[in-house]
């Protein structure tokens, strides 16, 4: 199948030819859809904390913080904006080619940015750039505006990332969500020394303007919030990109005849996170801030996930202990009963059949393989129609069934059954993750053992005017943690604020008092 040349190109990519064999076999067969028994609610798996119990986890996850315990903010980062300006994009080069501005306006989201330019954080910017010509904004024509908005002549919103781009408004100054994963940083995941560890992981191309950045902010926050900031970066890896074929499943070349590599999504960054270290790790998206003014729901609602997974874990380290300390044999019957109630009723895990039937050795061992384990706290928002995964029951490989935060494509529709299921879910994913990744001993997990490998994604994209298939790798909240013991934990809809337009800048959770 492969060329010499191709080998030397795969080792140089830092994969293997066996996993380029396994790929293309995944393009042929394709991934098994999940098979869901029941959508999580308020009835089963979704825990609806009252104010008592989020003050109550929020005490003891201050308690326990005030033994130095180690905080991590793990922030993906590396999305570019530019899916932020495809309207404004397609505007630009319509007025390109001869239409007038009136025709542009034919198109809802482009008159809506026109209308309300004034609103945007970046306004002043273009301010400046019309004075630095003498002329005020409203003398400046529309196909200049959209330049000076999305290339480098002007901010260059259209080519960096989203975490540069000024998305709210202060009296003193406007903020990037880098600085408002800062001041979040500050305010729920600082260390009783006053220590704030920040990840992000960014694109090579853009990480030296993102440290540029940091260099400039790190010390205005530092003094403002009282902190010390440690800052560490990382890149999607290219071992785990992914190789691209053609629609007939044969390998996809390029003009020189090497093979095209492709990022594998968002599940490659679990080889990311699994390189750090920490006794409880948030993970939050780069677009999902507030102002000032909208934080108090999240630093609570954060506080809180991390005191559930605190107690959570108090107790799974409890059994994770007996269970290595103790011969099968020399256990109770009433301690097997008990992780048995605990697997059933606190972690939501339905074993396979009969599993409570076995002798006790093999019981000892279903138990210690469910308890050790990495552990998760997801914070679920209500259902409004936005896109993407939620969280669900599915059966495993080894016949338990589990709760799984679920993507769409995963989700056989054309079965009645399961389309049925998938209709009754009440919540959706913002990607709000409280994660404790060590066990009782405190020894780190390898977490690439917890990644189921069947649940990747294939799509339909284009190199050169041609078009190929693609691969991504299991998302990393659903398919890379699908082995992890994991609890929904419904979170105010006010903490999910996310932007995928540049217009959705205009809402209210976004805009200044």
């Amino acid at each position: 199948m492969f060329r010499p040349e191709d080998i030397s190109q795969i080792k140089a990519h830092g994969s293997q030819s066996e996993v380029i064999e396994q790929q293309i076999e995944n393009f042929k067969t394709g991934f098994p859809f999940l098979k869901l028994t029941e959508a999580a609610s308020h009835y089963h798996g979704i825990i609806k904390l009252s104010e008592n119990e989020i003050q109550k986890y929020i005490s003891i996850f201050d308690e326990k913080n005030s033994n130095e315990l180690e905080l991590l903010k793990f922030v993906p980062a590396s999305g570019a904006a530019s899916r932020m300006f495809k309207s404004l994009f397609t505007a630009l080069d319509d007025l390109r080619k001869g239409k007038t501005t009136d025709e542009i306006k034919n198109n809802k989201e482009v008159v809506l940015f026109f209308d309300r330019l004034d609103q945007f954080a970046f306004y002043e910017d273009l301010q400046k750039l019309a004075a630095s010509e003498n002329k005020t904004i409203q003398e400046i024509p529309a196909h200049k505006l959209l330049e000076w908005v999305l290339l480098e002549q002007g901010l260059n919103y259209g080519n960096l990332p989203k975490a540069l781009l000024k998305f709210h408004r202060y009296t003193e100054t406007n903020r990037t969500p880098l600085e408002e994963h800062f001041v979040e940083g500050a305010l729920y995941s600082k260390n009783s020394s006053g220590i704030v560890n920040l990840h992000f992981t960014v694109s090579t191309e853009h990480q030296k303007a993102v440290e540029e950045q940091i260099a400039e902010i790190k010390p205005k926050y530092e003094e403002l919030l009282g902190v010390t900031y440690r800052v560490s970066f990382s890149n999607q890896k290219p071992s785990t990109d992914t190789i691209a074929v053609t629609l007939d499943n044969e390998l996809f070349r390029n003009k020189d005849n090497s093979l095209l590599f492709r990022p594998a999504g968002h599940g490659a960054l679990l080889e990311n996170l699994n390189d750090l270290e920490a006794d409880i790790i948030f993970i939050k998206n780069i677009d999902n801030v507030a102002p000032d003014q909208l934080k108090k729901p999240t630093i609570e609602s954060k506080k809180a996930l991390a005191g559930i997974l605190i107690n959570l874990q108090e107790q799974i380290f409890f059994y994770q202990k007996k269970l290595k300390e103790h011969h099968p044999n020399t256990l109770e019957s009433a301690f097997y009963a008990e992780v048995a109630n605990f697997l059933e009723n606190v972690l939501n895990i339905t074993p396979p059949q009969n599993q409570y039937f076995s002798e006790k050795q093999e019981l000892y061992h279903y138990f210690s393989n469910k308890m050790n384990r990495p552990v998760r706290v997801c914070g679920m928002v209500k259902n409004l129609g936005e896109p993407g995964g939620g969280p669900f029951f599915a059966v495993n490989s080894d016949g338990s069934i589990s709760p799984q935060i679920v993507e769409s494509s995963q989700i056989d529709f054309s079965n009645p059954e399961q389309a049925a299921i998938a209709q009754k879910a009440t919540h959706f994913n913002p990607v709000d993750l409280v994660c404790g990744v060590k066990n009782f001993e405190g020894k780190k997990y390898n977490l690439l053992e917890f990644s189921d490998p069947k649940t990747g994604l294939i799509t339909i994209k284009s190199s050169d005017g041609r078009e190929l298939k693609a691969q991504e790798l299991p998302g990393l909240w659903n398919g890379a943690m699908s082995d992890w013991n994991t609890l929904f934990v419904e979170v105010p809809i006010e903490t999910f604020n996310p932007v995928k337009t540049v217009n959705d800048l205009l809402r209210k959770e976004h805009q200044a008092k």
